[in-house]
């Protein structure tokens, strides 16, 4: 039986665990960098060579249990993998007390995950940390498209923008008011984390595309952009967010296949088990 991280078969049933977590492997409408469809597999074999003791938290995330919960695989149209995984993100949401997770594939992943999320849990925020606003209503014929992740969440919930610094002037008028922390404005501004944690409250949706952050520490993803965030100071708004609020679900998308993968599937595994840890301690 394969297992999250190579973790002993008892801590990857569905019973003994509080978190699943879904692989995604789809890239259907990138348009630039393609190969997110194989970062579930880069990421699950980076996590096999992870050490497993978190040094910050003083804990082992796994002993929480992770029950890899399957993959969603289809992809005929963007529109039927949206239903796909709104279908299965809706179906694990009926298991009380556990963390909802999800490993993409490329950006519009989400949508269908945060639906299901959204229906299920009032007062929902989404933390985008993202070089992109991906906020257009549709892009080339499809509402189901990367380019259009959280145009959804943002009309339902409330959306928050971190890191953000690429977008097309049409997306301008959907930016959602005082909640964009843009990239330019986080590297002259020493108490942006705090600004941030004022916008986010309630239940929490945090959904990361891996070109938040600098391509210097994580080149791997579809559209790298310059100017991205750094790990430290990510990781403690990260932690922040858990500590003040109810996560209830988190999603790591936009890994991509290349020469010169390891690094970023590296960090996006090491990403995914520093946000178990912040899980871990929030619930004590």
């Amino acid at each position: 039986m394969k297992t999250y991280a190579g973790i002993p078969e008892e801590n990857a049933s569905l019973e003994n665990s509080k978190v699943m977590l879904v692989t995604v492997p789809y890239d259907g409408t990138s348009t630039w960098g393609k190969g997110a469809d194989k970062g579930p597999e880069l990421f699950l074999n980076a996590s096999e060579n992870m050490e497993l003791y978190d040094i910050e938290t003083g804990t082992e995330p796994y002993l929480d249990g992770v029950y890899l919960a399957g993959e969603v695989s289809e992809n005929a149209t963007p529109e039927a993998m949206t239903e796909a995984v709104y279908q299965k993100t809706k179906e694990l949401l009926q298991n009380e007390g556990k963390l909802f997770t999800l490993f993409g594939g490329e950006h519009s992943v989400s949508i269908g995950s945060i639906r299901a999320v959204g229906e299920k849990y009032d007062n929902l925020t989404v933390l985008q940390l993202d070089a992109h606003t991906d906020l257009r209503p549709e892009f080339h014929g499809s509402t189901s498209n990367h380019a259009c992740a959280v145009f959804e969440a943002n009309q339902k919930h409330n959306l928050v923008q971190v890191g953000i610094r690429s977008m097309d002037v049409e997306e301008y008028q959907y930016l959602p008011e005082g909640r964009v922390f843009f990239a330019h404005e986080i590297a002259v501004n020493d108490n942006w984390i705090n600004d941030v944690l004022e916008k986010v409250s309630g239940n929490v949706y945090i959904t990361i595309d891996l070109d938040a952050f600098d391509p210097s520490i994580c080149p791997s993803t579809g559209t790298p952009e310059p100017g991205g965030l750094q790990w430290y100071p990510t990781l403690e708004l990260l932690r922040k967010v858990f500590e003040k609020c109810n996560v209830v679900a988190f999603d790591i998308v936009e890994l991509m296949d290349s020469p010169m993968a390891k690094p970023s599937a590296f960090l996006a595994a090491k990403l995914y088990y520093k946000m178990l840890a912040y899980y871990h301690i929030s619930q004590d």
